[in-house]
């Protein structure tokens, strides 16, 4: 078994010259190619239980070395080369705790609305429904929904301590969406 295992050595041994010469052709790149080539033999010593004997050695090597290649040409092409890590200084992610603190301010809010309030509320602001098919689903009149739209905007502001985007305090009544449909 050790000569076997000498033999086949050998072989790989004399066939390290066309390795190189084959890695060179597909990376332009003599300290690629020698790397790309070291790579390919310890995979070929890791995986010698795999290669059958009396089949081509030679094919055997050149496919690993070929899909090595191919393999790293990939996962560089998703990287991205940044020696002075000037590119992953200028990534910045905005912090999410804003977000997550006015949503739970947000639904602590919405809580508080009495359940008519916040179910016309939510049908037309956040489910995007008209008035009258929000009137439709609540089972009551037009006017009734708008009345407790407006006062649910104006409760939800009050309880949120904001100023609403038209510039008005939370204090003040807002407008009706109808009014300026005019």
């Amino acid at each position: 078994m050790a000569a076997a295992a000498q033999d086949w050595r050998n072989e790989i041994t004399q066939l390290i010259p066309a390795l190189r010469a084959f890695a060179w052709s597909l990376s332009r790149n003599r300290s690629d190619a020698d790397d790309l080539v070291q790579e390919t033999l310890a995979k070929a010593l890791t995986n010698r239980d795999r290669f059958e004997p009396g089949t081509n050695l030679r094919a055997w090597l050149f496919t690993i070395l070929r899909n090595t290649y191919y393999s790293n040409a990939l996962r560089r092409r998703r990287e991205i080369r940044d020696e002075t890590g000037a590119y992953a200084m200028s990534l910045a992610c905005p912090p999410m705790q804003d977000w997550s603190l006015a949503m739970r301010a947000l639904q602590a809010a919405l809580a508080e609305l009495p359940d008519d309030h916040r179910d016309a509320l939510i049908l037309v602001g956040g489910a995007g429904f008209s008035y009258e098919e929000a009137a439709e689903v609540c089972g009551c009149a037009l006017g009734t929904i708008k009345s407790r739209v407006n006062r649910a905007r104006a409760k939800l502001l009050k309880l949120m301590d904001v100023k609403g985007a038209s510039g008005v305090m939370a204090s003040d009544p807002l407008p009706s969406p109808a009014a300026g449909r005019r």
